[in-house]
């Protein structure tokens, strides 16, 4: 079935959106600019001010969903179904687990590459897995066993790439190690967050981008009151700061205002952000949610090549060899290869079906009609 132009614009939309959200903040980690009363450049390393705007982001969902709800209101016959009453708390520990995992992919996107970012990312497949049979009782086929396997064995893969890169002043080969295990590690919480929300949200028929919206309200709030603790709090070679603390905002703050490009690579981070959420909600809505993973899978290609062509790294073949073990890992996990059996399966019985006829065919002709 041809898309319409609509459903390849979500398509579009939703690839662009998505390699520009992690694009955008390793491009902001690349500037360098002077701090507040610093005479001295260093680079904007604030993972947990730009985890804030990524929140802010997810929170200005919630107004696309109000400005639906309004239109559907006008019009009645639109597909907007109609929403249960339900606690907003109960998006309170997701949130959570999506803060917490959020500022520690952040932090960890500081000290690796981007394409290694997000090819690891992958790692949630395996977490999300085992925690659904151990706390939802579900069981997994064959089939996503196999794809956990092959994601473990992809993402050793991409480890190795990683150290036998070439390593520069600004990351080095043990800040690169310690990056992709933070990013793994944030999987276990992202897996958790998607645990908590399959458990007690899904049932209550909440709208996504209210969903979303209402999660990115409550990761808004208590990561911005938190930004005024970690400006006390010591963080030694984990902080990008010249004071050393876990979060400077001022010292963010007067780097943006002295360096107005790092404000163009935040806005680009939280608006990206927001349209990505929608584009991939309308694209799982339209086409389906095996089409929404080979677009995030494609993402991952755009993110690296543009690395690769912006020189923010170096080309080393084992990535190819780990992004398509862990591209196989994605399709068999989410069934991918069942559409692509059958496919195999009808292009076989025709044939089939047509030297039977002719072999039918055939022992049916006349005996004295063979001569």
């Amino acid at each position: 079935m041809a898309w319409t132009k609509y459903q390849l614009f979500l398509a579009g939309l939703m690839l662009v959106t998505g390699s520009i959200n992690t694009l955008s903040a390793k491009w902001a980690d690349n500037f360098k600019a002077r701090g507040c009363g610093e005479s001295e450049e260093h680079s904007f390393q604030h993972p947990f001010l730009q985890a804030v705007g990524m929140f802010l982001g997810e929170f200005s969902c919630l107004a696309a969903f109000y400005l639906l709800r309004c239109r559907a209101a006008r019009h009645p016959d639109t597909s907007m179904d109609p929403q249960q009453p339900f606690n907003p708390l109960l998006f309170l520990p997701p949130a959570l687990c999506d803060m917490t995992g959020t500022s520690i992919m952040y932090v960890a996107l500081n000290m690796t590459s981007a394409s290694s970012f997000q090819m690891l990312r992958g790692a949630v497949i395996i977490f999300t897995g085992l925690f659904s049979v151990a706390f939802l009782g579900r069981r997994l086929a064959l089939s996503q066993w196999l794809g956990i396997l092959s994601t473990i064995a992809g993402l050793v893969v991409v480890g190795l790439a990683d150290l036998l890169s070439k390593h520069d002043d600004q990351h080095k080969l043990s800040e690169v190690i310690t990056g992709d295990l933070l990013i793994i590690m944030a999987q276990i919480i992202v897996a958790i967050q998607m645990v908590l929300e399959e458990k007690f949200i899904y049932k209550h028929n909440v709208h996504p981008l209210r969903a979303v919206g209402t999660e990115g309200l409550f990761g808004f709030v208590i990561l911005s009151l938190l930004l005024v603790p970690m400006y006390y709090i010591p963080a030694g070679s984990f902080s990008g700061s010249p004071r050393g603390t876990l979060e400077d905002a001022l010292d963010a703050f007067c780097q943006v205002g002295r360096q107005p490009l790092i404000a163009l690579a935040l806005l680009g981070n939280i608006s990206s952000i927001a349209f990505f959420n929608f584009a991939g909600i309308s694209v799982t809505k339209e086409l389906s949610a095996t089409t929404r993973m080979v677009l995030d899978s494609l993402r991952t290609i755009v993110i690296w090549a543009l690395s690769l062509a912006l020189g923010w790294e170096a080309f080393h073949s084992l990535q190819i060899l780990g992004f398509l073990i862990l591209l196989m890992g994605t399709a068999l996990y989410n069934g991918l290869h069942r559409p692509l059996l059958s496919c195999l399966s009808r292009a076989r019985h025709p044939a089939e079906e047509g030297e039977r006829e002719r072999l039918l065919g055939a022992s049916r002709t006349p005996i004295n009609d063979a001569s």
